[in-house]
């Protein structure tokens, strides 16, 4: 039931979203250039890894070194309105479709955190990453890492259609809100280290 609402609404979701993602790709290259798309290997169910997309919220720039700036640094107005709103998220309609992803989940992170987790945070793993999740409505960003994925596993725990619809719901007046886009004094969340944050 789960992956056939997923693969349902996706669909649903693209065709009606198809004409406004046409027009947020336009204006992001207007804005930002190319690519457009910013593309990433994430873990996937049972951490196998996929490629998610999302829509550029920062820059390209890099420091005298070489490397890229800091995402504080790299973000634009523009592009923080994006992430505010959610609309850089609308790409991975596509990964739910795919089957990549699920419309509910805890949220694909980075490969390299893989092996920082411990045994019951690596158990969010157990199902497909979600484009929205428990963790997302209770706090978002605003989360330290350890609650984050405390919320993650009781997802796991405790999923069912009725809590996936909880959660799209919830998720929609989360966004309205803009509510938990930033780790205070973060452009995004500091990064995992793999202690108890």
């Amino acid at each position: 039931m789960k992956r056939f609402l997923d693969v349902t609404l996706s669909a649903l979701a693209l065709v009606l979203l198809g004409v406004p993602i046409l027009i947020l790709t336009c204006v992001i290259r207007t804005r930002l250039g190319g690519p457009v798309f910013f593309r990433q290997v994430r873990p996937g169910l049972n951490g196998r890894p996929f490629q998610m997309i999302k829509f550029r919220t920062m820059t390209d720039q890099r420091g005298p070194d070489g490397n890229l700036l800091p995402d504080a640094e790299r973000i634009t107005p523009f592009g923080s309105l994006l992430r505010a709103s959610s609309l850089d998220e609308l790409p991975e309609l596509w990964n739910v479709f795919k089957g990549d992803m699920s419309l509910v989940g805890p949220r694909p992170l980075l490969m390299e955190y893989l092996p920082l987790y411990t045994p019951e945070q690596a158990r969010r793993h157990d199902v497909r990453p979600g484009v929205t999740g428990w963790a997302q409505v209770n706090g978002r960003n605003a989360l330290n890492w350890e609650e984050k994925f405390e919320l993650d596993v009781w997802y796991v725990d405790n999923r069912s259609v009725w809590l996936d619809l909880k959660i799209l719901w919830l998720t929609v007046w989360k966004v309205l809100g803009r509510e938990g886009v930033s780790a205070p004094g973060e452009a995004t969340m500091p990064k995992f280290t793999g202690k108890n944050e």
